[in-house]
């Protein structure tokens, strides 16, 4: 008996191959949803295209009892709706896998693979039978295999259907034809297959402290927790659903409960530059402002980054990362910007970044952005992604301390203004090289012009070499000093560790999952995962100490190595690079196979 017809209970991968546009997503999204009011970890991955219909289009669910969430590169089903990929997607499954496919009409015999089981159900004959409207019989052909693999996984359909009524609670014509579809496909699935598969899902409690949340909306809940009231943003993708949340949210907790009024001002800009803009004007007023956008809007918002570095002005950046170079491809994932957000704009400019790896830490670090941001008077960006930003994650319940107040930094108020003989902007520097500001309105005695241009510590304008280098100097000291204060890497040693496994963001999961399977072929890894920029001593700390430090990242150029061998003491040569950037989600395997190439060691048996 092959080793995948032999009883595996809530561990296996399906992708789902689809055409986009034709409504998979609610099918996909019901299943994904399902499996997790079951108890069971779950991670779903979507792999769309940047076109409104069309292209093809993937979703990969994957089930593992032991809680690994990174995308999986072996599928034990595949569910192929798109004729056009029929080829690569038969190829993907592996050998003992099942195929499940619309069954209308005959495949060719190309795709006939003798190592797998194919599951056909006639999909758009059903349909036909059952639904007149032509559109209505597309969109439920996608709710009919959902329910062929409900029998097919032994997902449980109670939950299914209580997932609908919440979904139709005011629309029970959609919900009896969603039923319906479903009905079909499940019937026929237990009639003609043996259901459940050996590969099938059972109840647990796994999830019960958990939640399923994508990235961006945690994003704009952390952005109401955190007070902030102005947003000014220009649509792009991936990160256009941090402001719709956010105004979502606001339409619920920012409105004035007397006169029904906005207590916040959500704008969308002429482009990008006009929104930083706005963001830099609303908090130097002293609003908690933001914009959110991915890697051309940064492009755009150079000058005035630069501006706001300078001139010392808070201003909160949620960029949520796709692939570039210019518009690359803007449904697909990647970490490229690290480097440009790090230094953005011209001339001598060092950001705060703050790099999130879940949900749970965007709606965590979205408060943290706007702290550090407003006790350094500087420009704080989040570095998220797509994959982060657009999946769902299964993550634990988001927690807030009531206790919280913002830390708006060194603001001068009406009482310590009227006791100064006069305000200096950038003289009165801290421990932190931090110094005082004032709001506008307060008092003329605090008012000052706010400049770009070359200035000293008073303030005035200068064009003197000393004046010029005394500030900028003490700029970079405030930069250095915010390395005590950004979140602290995460750290992981195992005794007997060889080597270090560095990584940030996104690639979390995957590069766990790999140091776990790493000890199979002897060696054993240290892991370290960054979470911010200044890096804090420790991450200097833990590449001193390991001979070799392989540095994961999704993108071509190795920025975060990068990064590391400028901002640290660390010889290049203890810095190894592990990239993966096609646009897909890592997978274990990715780090795997990049470690053992580089220690010669052979990586063909290597699975998930």
């Amino acid at each position: 008996m092959h080793q995948l017809l032999r009883t595996r209970v809530n561990d296996f991968a399906v992708k789902l191959a689809n055409v986009n546009g034709t409504g998979s997503a609610s099918a996909n999204g019901l299943l994904m949803q399902a499996i997790f009011r079951m108890g069971i970890p779950v991670s779903g991955k979507n792999l769309f295209p940047s076109n409104i219909q069309g292209l093809p289009t993937w979703y990969e669910i994957r089930v593992n009892k032991d809680g690994h969430t990174a995308r999986a590169l072996d599928y034990d089903l595949m569910v192929a709706m798109n004729s056009q990929t029929y080829e690569r997607d038969v190829r993907e499954v592996r050998e003992g896998g099942y195929i499940l496919y619309d069954s209308s009409w005959p495949l060719d015999k190309s795709l006939i693979r003798d190592d797998v089981t194919y599951l056909g159900v006639p999909l758009a004959q059903l349909c036909n039978d059952h639904f007149k409207d032509p559109r209505e019989r597309i969109l439920m052909k996608n709710i009919a295999y959902a329910g062929a693999m409900i029998a097919a996984l032994n997902v449980d359909m109670e939950i299914v259907t209580a997932l609908l009524d919440e979904k139709f609670s005011s629309k029970k014509a959609l919900r009896e034809s969603n039923l319906r579809a479903l009905s079909l496909g499940y019937d026929y699935a237990k009639k003609y297959f043996d259901c459940p598969l050996p590969f099938s899902l059972e109840r647990v409690d796994t999830t019960a402290d958990k939640i399923l949340i994508d990235g961006n909306t945690a994003t704009a809940l952390g952005c109401v927790y955190a007070g902030a009231t102005v947003a000014a943003w220009y649509p792009i993708t991936p990160s256009t659903s941090v402001m719709d949340a956010f105004k979502s949210f606001c339409d619920q907790y920012r409105k004035d409960p007397e006169t029904g009024k906005n207590n916040a001002l959500i704008i969308q800009a002429e482009d990008e530059l006009s929104a930083i803009g706005m963001v830099i004007g609303a908090s130097w007023t002293g609003a908690r402002a933001f914009t959110s956008t991915s890697g051309p809007g940064i492009s755009l918002m150079g000058e005035l980054l630069g501006l706001a570095y300078y001139a010392e002005i808070p201003a909160v950046v949620i960029d949520v990362q796709r692939v570039g170079p210019s518009t690359g491809m803007p449904t697909r994932t990647q970490q490229g910007d690290i480097l440009a957000c790090a230094y953005a704009s011209h001339g001598d400019t060092k950001h705060i970044l703050l790099f999130p790896s879940n949900p749970a830490e965007c709606f965590e670090f979205a408060v943290k952005a706007f702290d550090l941001a407003e006790r350094f008077q500087t420009p704080v960006f989040m570095l998220s992604d797509l994959d982060i930003g657009m999946n769902d994650w299964v993550v634990p319940r988001l927690n807030w301390d009531d206790a919280y107040r913002p830390d708006r930094g060194r603001v001068l108020d009406l009482e310590q203004i009227q006791k100064l003989s006069k305000f200096l902007r950038y003289s009165d520097q801290d421990e932190n090289h931090i110094t005082s500001r004032t709001l506008p309105g307060v008092t003329s005695k605090g008012a000052f012009f706010t400049r770009g241009s070359g200035h000293n510590k008073f303030g005035g304008y200068t064009e003197m070499p000393d004046e010029y280098q005394e500030v900028v100097e003490r700029l970079l000291l405030k930069h250095k000093a915010a390395a005590k204060f950004v979140p602290a890497p995460i750290i992981q040693r195992k005794a007997g560790a060889r080597v270090g496994i560095v990584t940030l963001g996104g690639c979390d999961p995957a590069v766990r999952e790999a140091i776990e399977l790493l000890p199979q072929r002897g060696i054993e890894a240290d892991f370290m995962r960054i979470r911010g920029f200044p890096f804090p001593e420790e991450v200097e700390a833990f590449l001193n100490a390991h001979d070799v430090n392989f540095i994961v990242e999704q993108n071509r150029d190795a920025q975060l190595r990068s990064l590391l061998a400028l901002e640290t003491g660390v010889p290049k040569d203890k810095l190894r690079s592990v990239l993966a950037f096609g646009g897909f989600p890592l997978s274990a395997k990715n780090v795997l196979d990049g470690i053992l190439e580089q220690v010669g060691e052979p990586t063909h048996a290597v699975h998930r």
